[in-house]
């Protein structure tokens, strides 16, 4: 496969020449003015963090990339949907109050937010995938699919089960609607906790396979195991955190659906991707926390191509030494410790992120071979 262009900008700055600014320099020297945007909605797709973490991209740098969209004449939103997991995000509403409080406001960022797959998860688009093997239908949130340009922002950092979280994971994971989630995480059935059901029904009228029972004396609703398709529909449906998915899917085989939920959301329209390499947590911004980096700063990239940008992030990653006082540098500490010669799974041993990576090449959402452009 031909080689893709990467482009790279070192964090150093000059005086009164801060981040902000050289991103905008190294996204317009990768090309993103070569897209068609006069008139155009442009989703940027971005992790708000959850409340707790500070490790997320600052919203400073959401704004160059808005500004710069906005300069090409179009019309910008920030977007994210919403998780599967109870947290602060597991809403619109809390999603964006999330936000908020995370510093992205349409005055600091000189756009929308919109939380892309509506108020409870639900507003979604079954988006073929082409050449799927594993996912036929693709659930991505509605705000997503309805956007004419789509660009991702990304911090680049580790992830507990996939290694790491970049491009790929940002895209595939991020832009799947709550059902879309459930569907890369797990191939179960759900749980449903009898102390937190409240007995409101409102899952029951979501199902429609018959996979819920509900009791009239007790007042609960139960799991019909023998029809649940395991779509998780009902976990959107509820309010209380009643309903829960275990991730059973194995790391490989998230890896594979990520990269097929990732094709088909960028199949078909202009696309343009950043990674920011900095603040290199061990764990996903996913977390109401973030331990300390396990890796120093790296830089900027950008690219057309999310699996070149993946894979130059990675590459970047592995020629650096482990920081002291880390969940890395504990590990390799370890009487025992098997060194795998490998940041990542150093770090997580029980992740595993090779096989999205060249899977993501086998079903054509870019290439592995790169050309890295250095950018002042």
């Amino acid at each position: 496969m031909e080689k893709s262009n990467v482009y790279f900008m070192n964090l150093r700055t000059a005086y009164g020449d801060g981040l902000p600014n050289k991103l905008q320099r190294l996204i317009k020297a990768a090309g993103i003015g070569t897209i068609d945007m006069d008139g155009k909605f442009v989703a940027i797709k971005i992790h708000f963090g959850e409340l707790g973490n500070i490790s997320y991209l600052r919203p400073n740098y959401a704004r160059a990339v808005v500004d710069v969209v906005k300069s090409l004449g179009g019309k910008p939103f920030l977007t994210d949907c919403n998780t599967m997991y109870p947290g602060s995000r597991k809403n619109a509403i809390d999603h964006l109050y999330c936000a908020w409080e995370n510093g992205f406001t349409p005055l600091s960022v000189n756009c929308p937010v919109i939380i892309g797959d509506g108020l409870k998860g639900t507003d979604d688009v079954e988006v073929p995938v082409n050449g799927g093997t594993y996912v036929k239908n693709a659930k991505i949130g509605r705000a997503v699919m309805d956007a004419d340009v789509f660009i991702s922002l990304t911090h680049f950092k580790g992830h507990e089960m996939t290694g790491f979280g970049g491009a790929i994971k940002n895209i595939g994971m991020g832009c799947g609607s709550r059902a879309g989630k459930v569907e890369q995480h797990s191939s179960g059935k759900p749980v449903i906790s009898e102390e937190a059901c409240r007995g409101c029904r409102k899952c029951l009228r979501e199902c429609a396979n018959n996979g819920l029972s509900f009791d009239e004396g007790r007042r609960k609703m139960s799991v019909n195991t023998a029809n649940c398709v395991g779509c998780g529909r009902c976990l959107s449906a509820c309010n209380f955190d009643a309903i829960s998915f275990a991730y059973d899917n194995a790391a490989a085989d998230l890896g594979r659906r990520m990269a097929e939920y990732t094709k088909a959301v960028l199949d078909g329209r202009p696309n343009f991707h950043i990674s920011l390499v900095i603040d290199i947590s061990p764990n996903c911004d996913c977390h109401s926390e973030n331990d300390a980096p396990i890796l120093p700063d790296i830089g900027m990239f950008a690219s057309f191509d999310p699996l070149a940008l993946d894979q130059a992030c990675v590459d970047a990653c592995l020629k650096q030494e482990p920081l002291p006082n880390s969940q890395l540098s504990d590990n390799l500490a370890k009487p025992g410790f098997t060194d795998h010669h490998d940041h990542f799974t150093n770090s997580r041993p029980e992740s595993e992120w090779k096989t999205c990576l060249a899977y993501s090449e086998e079903i054509g959402v870019g290439s592995r071979s790169y050309e890295l452009i250095s950018v002042s």
